[in-house]
């Protein structure tokens, strides 16, 4: 398996849609085999996925992320887990464990809804 993680500065990239840099990470049998740091060229939501996909990522660890970037990515077959926040070494290894979804390492005023996170705006409105 190969997922990517929006990268800056050793931590996960605050908003994807403008990251400059992701970490495509190989993990098999539960742990990491290979990393390697890519930049990313387009801002265009739709090249940008497939710039994804091309690389073969089949899931993306990010910060925030727009709806269309969000829609752009599922359209190409990756998976998201949105709304992360941290070290990129704690995530990694969140993600190894299968604890990334604890709620630990989610951005501040995001919550697990029933399927997907959604953060809360100023006014507390989810």
């Amino acid at each position: 398996m190969r997922i990517a993680i929006a990268h800056c500065q050793g931590r996960v990239s605050p908003v994807f849609d403008f990251s400059n840099d992701i970490y495509l990470i190989d993990i098999q049998d539960g742990r990491e085999v290979h990393r390697e740091l890519r930049g990313l060229i387009s801002r265009d939501p739709f090249q940008r996925a497939r710039e994804i996909m091309m690389l073969g990522a089949e899931v993306l660890i990010c910060g925030a992320l727009s709806r269309h970037m969000q829609m752009a990515l599922a359209g190409a077959g990756i998976k998201t887990a949105g709304f992360i926040c941290g070290d990129t070494e704690d995530v990694v290894s969140a993600f190894l464990q299968g604890t990334l979804d604890d709620g630990l390492l989610l951005m501040p005023g995001c919550s697990l809804g029933r399927s997907r996170r959604r953060c809360r705006n100023r006014q507390g409105r989810g």
